[in-house]
Order: C-alpha cells, then structure tokens, then sequence
C-alpha cells in the first residue's frame, strides 16, 4: 500500500460501497486526488454546497471539486423542461475512490442550496438562454 503526504479517506464498511478505494490505493498512478476528501473535509464541502449564495457560487465550487479532487459535475435543465428542481439533473460522474454516499450527498446539498435560493436555479435555467448577460 502506498503512503500518500495527505490524511486520506478512510474506508467505508465493508459491503456497503462499491467506490474501490482500495484498488486505487495499489495503483498510485492513477488519479488520487479524490483520496483528499476525508469525512471531514466532505462535511465542510456539502456544507458549502448547503449554503451557495450565487450560480457564480456554484460554478466556483464546481470548478475546484474537479481541479482539487477531480470531482466533475453536470448540471443541466432536463431538455424535457422544468417545472420544478426535480427539472435540474445533476450528476456525479463516477470515478474510482469516490464514495456512493457521497456521490448522492452532492446533488442533494446543491439542491437544497437551490430551494433557499431560487436565484440560483433560475440564474441557470438563464445560462445561456434568450436573458442570459454577457
């Protein structure tokens, strides 16, 4: 196993996650960085997605969780239309080392960030669109 110059995440219990934190462990040539993202570090990261202010927000936590962690995310209307948050698709896209729970946790903090902030939800439905500033 090899020793990281980081506290890395420890391991779910077994049975109950398929993020094969343990395969990227034997492969440090693989993209680790997810690794970082202890329990606490985690806690402090859906906290910040609770409590978004801005889309600006949004996209710059975003941008972060995929240069820090290599966390990506999708977020985009449903093409068949929005009539409620349920209308916003966001998507964790999977990658190995990052946990299931996490992976649901993220979306369910940015939409409530959303449900507190309407703004945020409209800023994005404008992105790009007829209203959006240039």
């Amino acid at each position: 196993m090899t020793q990281f110059p980081f506290p890395v995440r420890t391991e779910c219990p077994p049975g109950t996650c398929i993020c094969q934190r343990d395969t990227l462990l034997q492969a440090p040539d693989d993209d680790v960085r997810v690794l970082r993202l202890t329990r606490p570090e985690e806690k402090k990261m859906l906290e910040r997605l609770e409590n978004l202010g801005s889309l600006g927000e949004l996209r710059q936590m975003q941008e972060r969780m995929a240069q820090q962690l290599g966390i990506r995310l999708s977020i985009t209307p449903n093409p068949r239309g929005v009539h409620s948050l349920r209308g916003i698709v966001i998507l964790v896209h999977e990658q190995p080392g990052l946990c299931r729970k996490t992976r649901q946790a993220i979306p369910a903090a940015i939409k409530k960030s959303m449900a507190a902030r309407p703004r945020i939800a409209y800023e994005l439905l404008d992105e790009g669109g007829l209203f959006a500033h240039s």
